[in-house]
C-alpha cells in the first residue's frame, strides 16, 4: 500500500539530492535504488565499491538533520515548491562521516573543493530505506532531449547502433571538441552521444540552457545526419576526478553505451587552496584503464586537441612535429579576451553559431548589469555623490535606478526599525533588488549606511558578481559638520544620559569595508572629482566604453 503524504515529516531536497533522486529512479544510478545506508557508504569512501563487493566510487546519500526523520516511518521527499516527488521509507538513520569522506572520496580536506565545502554545510547524519518513487523532478526545458537510461538504450536499437561512445562536457563545444568527438566515434567504427551534464556543475560555469543551444547548433549542422545522438543528464558532479569518471563510466554502461571518452584532468575541480591541483591530469584516465574491464566499458583517451594554423586543421598534441606553429584559447581567455570585451571568437576556434550564442549570452561588460553600493557614514556624501553619477553614467549610456536609504526605509523596508537584525534586514532587501535587476542587465546605485560588513558580503553576493563598493571614508568629524538634522548630537546627548540610540558611528559601530573598488573622501574631494574617481574605475574595468 502506498504511503499518503499527510502527517509525515517532510524533507526539502536540495539540488544535488533532485539530480540523485533522478538518476536512482530512472536506473541511471543502477544498480542503486535508493540512498545508501551505513554499510554501502563506509565501504564506497574506504574502497570505492559497495557492500557486496560491486565496483561504485563515490557517496549516494541523503542528508537529515538529528529529528528530522524517524526510523520506521516514512518520509514525504519534496522539491522547493513543495511538490511530493518520492517517498523514503526510513529504516537507517547513521552519522556522516565527513572527514573520511572528504579524504577517501574527494581526496582532500581543502573546502576550496566543490564537494568538500559542500559537505561542510551538510547536516550530520544520512537517511537510508525502500525508496518509492511517486514522480520524477519535473524539467520544462528541452524535454525531447531528456531520455532516460531505458528511452536511450531503445533509441539506440532503433538506430542498429551497437557501439556507443558517449562524450561527457559540462562546457560548451568548440571545434576542438567536434575534431575530438568525431574521430573517437571513427575509432570505434560506432555512434556518438554527447551526453552533456544538466544538473549540478563546477560553481562559474556557463548555464546548461546557454550550453544545450550550442549543442543543438552543433549536433543539428556540423555533425553527419545519423553519426550522433544528443541527449540530457540530470547529474550532479562531484568533481572528483579519478572517482568521478568511474562513476561517469557506469552511468553511461546504464544508458547503454559501450565506450567512453577521458580526456586530460577529467572532472577535475582546479586548483586548491595553495594553488596546486587537486589531481594528477591523467589520474582519471588511469582509473578508467584499471577499471575497464570489471566496468564492462572501454576507454577511449584523447589528449589536449590544438589548431595548426599553417594547415587549417586540429591534431591531438602528442602528434603536432616539434616546431609546428599551434594555436589554442584557453576558456579563461574565451571569458575575458572575448566575450567580455565584446570580441568575436575566431571562426577556427568556434564555430558562428556557437559563437554568436555564447556572445548573445554573454554581453560585454559594459552590457551587463550592475550594481554600484555606496556605504559610509551618515553626512559622509553617499547620497550626494549617487545622485551626481547617476547623470555621468547616462553620458556613457548607462541609465540607473537609485535606491536611497530615506527612500527605501519609507517603501521597501517600512516598519524596521534599528536594530541589528532590522538593519540587516533592511540591507538584504536593498542587496536582493539590486541583485534581481543586475541580473536582467539593469543598473542600480544603493546609497545605505550598511554599517556591518557581513551583510554588505551578502550583498555583493547576490549581485552575482558585478558589484562594485564605493565607501565614502569621509571622517566622522567632516560628517558631524554637515549634519543639518541634528542627529549626531542627539545621539550622543542620549549617551551621556544613559539612553543610547544605537546610531551609527556614535554608540554602534560601523564596520569599514577591507578592500572596497573605490574608496573616496569627499571632505578632500569635490563632487565632480568623487564622480571622475568612480567613472575612472568603471571605464577601466570595462563597465564604461569611451566614445
Amino acid at each position: 500500500m502506498k504511503a499518503s503524504a499527510k502527517d509525515y515529516p517532510s524533507l526539502t531536497l536540495d539540488e544535488r539530492a533532485l539530480c540523485d533522486l533522478e538518476l536512482l529512479a530512472t536506473g541511471g544510478f543502477s544498480p542503486l535504488t535508493t540512498f545508501m545506508g551505513k554499510a554501502d557508504y563506509e565501504r564506497v569512501v574506504a574502497e570505492s565499491r559497495l557492500a557486496n563487493g560491486v565496483l561504485w566510487p563515490l557517496p549516494v546519500t541523503l542528508p537529515v538533520a538529528p529529528g528530522a526523520v524517524a526510523q520506521g516511518k516514512p518520509a514525504a521527499l519534496r522539491d522547493v515548491y513543495g511538490n511530493l516527488l518520492a517517498f523514503l521509507h526510513v529504516d537507517e538513520i547513521y552519522e556522516a562521516d565527513k572527514e573520511s569522506e572528504a579524504k577517501h572520496a574527494y581526496g582532500s580536506l581543502d573546502a576550496a573543493h566543490p564537494s568538500v565545502g559542500y559537505l561542510r554545510k551538510l547536516p550530520s547524519h544520512y537517511a537510508s530505506g525502500r525508496l518509492e518513487v511517486i514522480r520524477t523532478p519535473p524539467h520544462f526545458d528541452f524535454t525531447p532531449l531528456r531520455r532516460t537510461p531505458a528511452d536511450l538504450r531503445a533509441h539506440f536499437a532503433e538506430m542498429g547502433w551497437s557501439k556507443i561512445v558517449a562524450f561527457q562536457t559540462r562546457n560548451p563545444l568548440h571545434r576542438a571538441h567536434e575534431e575530438l568527438t568525431k574521430r573517437a566515434a571513427e575509432q570505434i567504427k560506432g555512434g556518438l552521444l554527447i551526453h552533456p551534464v544538466v544538473g549540478v556543475t563546477k560553481p562559474g560555469d556557463v548555464d546548461h540552457y546557454t550550453r544545450v543551444r550550442c549543442y543543438r547548433a552543433l549536433v543539428d549542422h556540423y555533425y553527419k545526419p545519423g553519426s550522433v545522438v544528443l541527449s540530457l543528464l540530470p547529474l550532479a558532479m562531484r568533481m572528483a576526478g579519478p572517482r568521478e569518471v568511474l562513476l561517469h563510466a557506469i552511468i553511461r554502461r546504464n544508458f547503454g553505451c559501450t565506450h567512453f571518452i577521458v580526456g586530460r584532468d577529467h572532472a577535475g575541480p582546479g586548483k586548491d587552496s595553495t594553488g596546486k591541483p587537486f589531481y594528477d591530469p591523467y589520474a582519471a584516465q588511469e582509473a578508467m584503464g584499471k577499471h575497464a574491464a570489471e566496468l564492462g566499458m572501454e576507454m577511449v583517451d584523447f589528449k589536449q586537441m590544438v589548431y595548426l594554423p599553417d594547415k587549417d586543421q586540429y591534431a591531438p598534441v602528442d602528434e603536432v612535429p616539434a616546431g609546428t606553429r599551434t594555436a589554442d584559447i584557453s576558456g579563461t581567455q574565451v571569458r575575458d579576451d572575448y566575450l567580455a570585451k565584446g570580441n568575436p571568437l575566431p571562426e577556427w576556434f568556434s564555430r558562428p553559431a556557437v559563437a554568436k550564442i555564447l556572445g548573445d549570452a554573454n554581453p560585454p561588460k559594459f552590457r551587463q548589469g550592475l550594481t554600484i553600493w555606496f556605504t559610509g557614514l551618515s553626512g559622509s556624501g553617499k547620497s550626494t555623490i549617487a545622485h551626481a553619477l547617476v547623470e555621468r553614467l547616462a553620458e556613457y549610456g548607462r541609465n540607473c535606478s537609485l535606491l536611497d536609504g530615506d527612500e527605501i526605509r519609507t517603501h521597501l523596508s517600512k516598519g524596521l526599525g534599528f536594530s541589528k537584525e532590522d538593519r540587516d534586514t533592511n540591507i538584504r532587501r536593498v542587496g536582493y533588488v539590486a541583485g534581481m535587476v543586475a541580473q536582467h542587465g539593469g543598473t542600480t546605485l544603493c546609497s545605505v549606511i550598511s554599517p556591518y560588513r557581513a551583510v554588505r558580503d551578502e550583498a555583493r553576493k547576490m549581485s552575482k558578481g558585478n558589484f562594485v563598493e564605493v565607501y565614502c571614508s569621509t571622517p566622522i568629524e567632516v560628517c558631524e559638520q554637515r549634519d543639518v538634522k541634528g542627529m549626531y548630537a542627539k545621539a550622543r546627548a542620549a549617551v551621556a544620559e544613559g539612553k543610547p540610540m544605537g546610531f551609527t558611528g556614535v554608540d554602534d559601530p560601523y564596520e569599514a569595508p577591507l578592500n572596497p573598488e573605490v574608496a573616496i573622501d569627499t571632505g578632500k574631494l569635490s563632487v565632480a572629482e568623487c564622480a571622475d574617481a568612480i567613472i575612472k574605475y568603471l571605464l577601466e574595468k570595462g563597465y564604461l566604453v569611451a566614445d
